[in-house]
Order: C-alpha cells, then structure tokens, then sequence
C-alpha cells in the first residue's frame, strides 16, 4: 500500500499539469497458470467532469471498442461478465479514488492477451482508455539464457517467475547442477512498473564438456501442489580443441592415398586441408577427408589440416612419404683430360629411400659405396689407365638405375716391348709400336745414311697402322744387287714416336729369327774353320778400312762396341756362306742394325757404304734398300711398279 501512497500523489501532479483522459497500468504483466494476478490500474480525467451518478468502471478483454463486443472482464454496475471470467475476477480499486486495480484468480492460459480499462462517469463522460496491459499466463518459469555461451567464460543463468499473486509466493531451485564446477546460487525479488518477479541466477564457468548438457529451475508454491519446471540444454561455444588427422604414412609412386581429418569443436569449423604453404580444398564440418590420386614423389611432404571456428584456430599435421626407385642418374659428361692432372667426377639422383651410388669402371668397382643422393669419386694423377668408361649406379629396394660417361686419357707417346728389327728370310723386319694418345707418328730414321722414312716420304714403301691409341710402322729391307769393290759398311736404325705431347727416339734392337738361331748353332757347331773364316774376314775388312780412312783410331774393338750393319756385294757362290757369317756375328753381338747387300762391286771385293766411303772416294756408293709386301700410307705418292722391289739410297 506504500506504493500506491507515492504512486497517488504523483498522478495528481500529472493530472494538474495535463487533465486529460489518462490511464496508467502496466503494460506487460505475468502470473503462473492456476496462480492469479493483480493487474495495478490508475486512471484520470478532465478536471471539469463531474461524475453523474457515480464512477464506474469496466474491464474488457482483446478490444478496446465497446462496438466490437469484446468480452467483459469486469463490469461495476453487474455481475454479468464473459462466461470464462465468472468467478474469477474482482476489482481491488476504489473507482471513486480513480484506482481500477483488478484481480483475476484461477487463471489459465486462455487468458493471455490485452487488457482495457473504460471509464464511466455518467452521461456521455464514457471513456476507453487506448493504453492496456498484456498479461502473459506462463506454464513454466522462464530461465534468461545469454545469447552466447562460450567456454571459459564466467556464465549466469537466471530462472524468473512471476510473484504478482498476493495470496501466493514461489520458491525457486536449480536442477541437474551436480557435475557444474563450483556452482553458485542467487536469488532476488524486483519489482518493476509495479509488477514483482522472483529470480534466482545460477553462475559457473563452462566446459567444453558442458556442451549440450541439461539444466532445470523448478518453481514451486508452497500449501500448494503447483510445480513448474523449465529445461534448458546450454550451447556452450568452443575453439577447435581437437583435430585427428592419419598417422603418418609411407606410399608408393602412383598409388592413391585418403587423408582423414575429425575436429571436435562448436560451433562446426571451416576444416581446410594444406600442403605446404597452398590451400588445397576446405569445407565446413565436423570431418573433411583429402583424396589423393596417383601420387608423385613431389607430393610428398607435410599435409595440415586446419579447424577455424571462429572462437579458435587449431591444426595437426601429418607426412606423407612417397617412395620410388632411383632415377637415372646425373653425371659428368664425358671428358678428355691430360695424363698427371685430376678430376672428380660427380653423380646425383633422387629416390625414396636415398640410394646407394657405386661407382664402377669398365664392370669394376672402384671408389667407396655412398648411401645418399651424390657421390664424387676422385681421380688424382690420372695415367693411361684411368682411361675407359665409368658408370654411376643407384639402387634402393624399389629398383635401379645407372648411367655413364668416358674419360679419355692423353698422355705423351711410350715404345713397346715389341720394337725391334728381327732377321727374316727376305733380309731385315724392322718393327716400332708405340702407344700414345692422340695416336703418335712413326718414322724411321738410318742416320749413318741421313736418311728418313715416313708417310711423307714419297720415295719408299712405308707401312703404318693404327689400332686405339697404339701405332705400329713397319719396314722391311733386304740385300740387292752386286757389292761395292771397297767392301760394305754399316748404318743403324732408329725408331721416332711423336704426338702433341711429346717426341721419344731409340735405337732398335736386332734379333734372329728362332730358325736363323737354329742355323747359327748349326753352323757354329760345324766347324771350326767357319769360325776361322770369320775373324780371317773381319780383320780383312778392318784392315782395308784403316787403310782407305786414314783413320787408325777406329779399330775393331770400337765396332764391336757399336756394331753396325752391313750392305756389300758378293759372288753368287760365296752368298750362302756370308750369310751365316754375318748372322753369326750379329747374333753374337745383339746388332740393332739392318741387313743389306751392296748391289755393286766386283766378285771377292767388299765395298764400303755409307759416309766413311763418301768421304774417301768422293763418288757416288749404292746400297738396295728393299719393303717387302709393304702398303704405303693413304695419300703416299710411290713409285710406279717396274719390276723392281727396292729403292735407290743415294749417299755423297
């Protein structure tokens, strides 16, 4: 009643200030069904009415216009009322007071709507007021649930009825609270625009966990069995706090792969799968699986998978291996390098697991085996045997590959063991081989003839032949003619190899035929007198040669020590028995010399050849110098075939 002492006042105020047609009510106003409610109502009008018969007052339900024949709630001056409001309202105001406070008892839900209140002052002082209260008839109390629930945050919920009954006053609990996390309870009464509400809040910090679980506030009026009960589940919003991708996993080149990814969060997240730093697909869910089709050993690596949700981003990754067999591998190209000097050669490849690189020359193992994607196998000081073909390998468990480049070596010309002249039947077979890279050229040289042989050499048959990096040149020389009257003299027989890289020349051994060694020891063993015949023809010789030169100094023993070959003419019947003493003599003495008779002379003289008779007879000496089957070299000018198988040396 206090209220209403203030309240009273304070509309005379208003009703001085503006003496109008006023009412004043509340416009929203709740009550329990069963419960009842008191509508408070205060109503003015014109200061220069004056009430005719009285104040009356009447309550209409839904309309305000008496024409429209709304029901009636209430009416002062009779009973009759709407049939669902019989018994069941009264007015609590003193109309004369101008208080139209109502009372419904025993309300129920058909009940909700607009109420209107009309001021009757007699006469055609008759007013309905426009302004009315909408009473709401709950059936259950109403719990305030904030629009946003999120995780972590401090949360209220407040359950509310209304307390607008006087003759009945609630009791409010909290139901399903056993598992919240240090719950708290409050509870409050408030009035507003004279209506009363009883609340009770219930505070607690949600979980995840809290998500979808179920809350209750009951409502109960005691000396009553009225109970009312409202259920709430609460949407409690959180980041991503979860995100299960596939373990990480190993697949082969050109097979298919499925990549599974569950996130737990709410609301649903935008899930977006990643590769690197490039978005690959994304879509909005719960679970999102990436398929991969016919892989290649780029795709391998990290795959992300990503849940935003907008409260909280969250990823997980996973690695995708991709295996594959080795791929040709990357090598040197093929070099040419000079003999002493260095070189790496280097091999690189890719494949899933690392390969091993071996390293192998012409079939051969060489260097160290590598477990990883490049190798280098170092060659120092390099030698004609480096030369060939080196091949990289690469193999895993899942197959093999190779490749291979050349190295070529060039170095300086080197003789082989295979040189020398040898004693045939035809006469003298001188051979030089040489190996070298560039291939080196031959050429023979008789230097106490001045004379040089070789592919340019238009005046002689000359036989060369090339086989890789080795070279032979051959010759072939035998006696001719008749002897000199002087007696033969001797010349030797050198052998030139020449490339880029360098010159080599040596004197070439001379050694028998094995059938002409059979002889020798024959003859040897013949006799005696042979034997006698040969120092009888070697001092003959000396001695016309120290009688023709003038020159005491060279004797005997100096040609023993630098034998030399001899070209004279002979008898016919004495040929046979100057062979053998010749070749025995050779033999004896390991001559590096060719054989050749002198092609003038008369019968029984020995004529000298060479620069010694040049150089006593200032006339021009012969000596037949004979290529058996010889091929001269592509290009080679020779001689027209005449009949003849030698070639005139000319000496001065």
């Amino acid at each position: 009643m206090m209220f209403w002492d203030l309240l009273l006042p304070l509309l005379l105020v208003i009703k001085g200030v503006r003496g109008q047609w006023n009412v004043w009510m509340p416009r929203d106003i709740s009550a329990m069904t069963n419960s009842c409610v008191v509508i408070p109502c205060t109503f003015m009008y014109p200061s220069g009415i004056r009430p005719y018969r009285g104040t009356h007052g009447i309550w209409y339900f839904g309309h305000p216009y008496p024409q429209l024949f709304p029901p009636v709630v209430f009416k002062s001056r009779t009973d009759i009322v709407h049939e669902s409001y019989k018994g069941r309202t009264k007015l609590l105001g003193d109309l004369h007071q101008k208080n139209c406070t109502l009372l419904i008892s025993n309300i129920g839900l058909e009940h909700s709507g607009k109420y209107y209140f009309r001021a009757d002052l007699g006469g055609a002082n008759v007013y309905t007021y426009p302004d009315y209260s909408d009473l709401r008839v709950l059936d259950q109390p109403t719990i305030d649930v904030p629009d946003e629930i999120v995780s972590d945050r401090s949360l209220d919920l407040t359950c509310y009825v209304p307390d607008n009954c006087p003759d009945m006053s609630p009791e409010i609990h909290w139901m399903y609270t056993d598992y919240l996390p240090d719950p708290i309870f409050t509870s409050e009464y408030e009035e507003d625009s004279n209506t009363a509400v009883m609340f009770s809040t219930l505070t607690f910090t949600p979980r995840p966990i809290h998500n979808g679980q179920l809350l209750g506030c009951r409502v109960h009026f005691p000396n009553t069995t009225f109970v009312y009960e409202r259920i709430i589940s609460i949407d409690v919003k959180y980041p991503p706090r979860s995100v299960w991708v596939n373990v990480s996993q190993e697949v082969m080149e050109g097979t298919s792969v499925m990549l599974h990814c569950d996130v737990d969060s709410n609301p649903v997240p935008r899930i977006s799968w990643h590769f690197g730093e490039e978005e690959l697909q994304w879509e909005m869910a719960s679970n999102f699986s990436l398929y991969l089709e016919a892989l290649i050993p780029e795709q391998e690596g990290v795959y992300t998978c990503l849940a935003d949700n907008g409260y909280g981003i969250m990823n997980t990754s996973m690695y995708l291996a991709v295996k594959y067999p080795p791929r040709d591998p990357v090598v040197n190209h093929s070099v040419t390098v000079q003999e002493g000097n260095s070189i790496s050669l280097f091999c690189s490849t890719q494949g899933n697991p690392a390969p091993t690189l071996t390293w192998l020359k012409d079939g051969e193992l060489v260097g160290t085996i590598t477990a990883d994607e490049l190798s280098e196998l170092e060659l120092l000081d390099i030698t004609p045997q480096h030369n060939g073909q080196y091949r990289c390998l690469a193999e895993n468990e899942y197959g093999r590959a190779s490749s291979s480049l050349n190295i070529t070596v060039e170095f300086a010309p080197i003789l082989l063991d295979e040189s020398k002249c040898t004693v045939v039947r035809e006469g003298v077979q001188c051979v030089c081989m040489a190996s070298g890279n560039p291939e080196p050229a031959i050429e023979f040289y008789l230097p106490d003839l001045n004379i040089t042989i070789n592919e340019t050499e238009s005046r002689f048959n000359y036989y060369t032949h090339t086989d890789g990096y080795t070279s032979t040149g051959m010759i072939k020389l035998r006696e001719k003619g008749e002897r000199t009257g002087n007696g033969g003299t001797g010349i030797h027989v050198h052998c030139s190899i020449t490339n880029i890289y360098g010159t080599e020349t040596v004197q070439l051994e001379l050694q028998q035929e094995k059938k002409y060694m059979m002889a020798v020891i024959v003859g040897t063993i013949g006799g005696v007198a042979v034997i006698a015949f040969i120092i009888a023809a070697v001092r003959y010789v000396g001695h016309n040669n120290k009688k023709e030169n003038g020159n005491p100094g060279q004797d005997l023993v100096t040609k023993v020590e630098n034998p030399s070959m001899y070209y004279s003419a002979v008898k016919k019947d004495k040929q046979s028995l100057r062979k053998k003493v010749l070749k025995t003599e050779l033999l004896g003495s390991k001559f590096n010399s060719i054989l050749e008779e002198s092609g003038t002379g008369e019968e029984g003289d020995y004529q000298p050849v060479g620069s010694m008779a040049g150089l006593e007879r200032q006339e021009l000496n012969y000596a037949a110098l004979e290529f058996i089957r010889g091929r001269p070299r592509e290009g080679a000018q020779g001689r027209a075939d005449n009949g003849s198988d030698y070639s005139e040396i000319k000496a001065k």
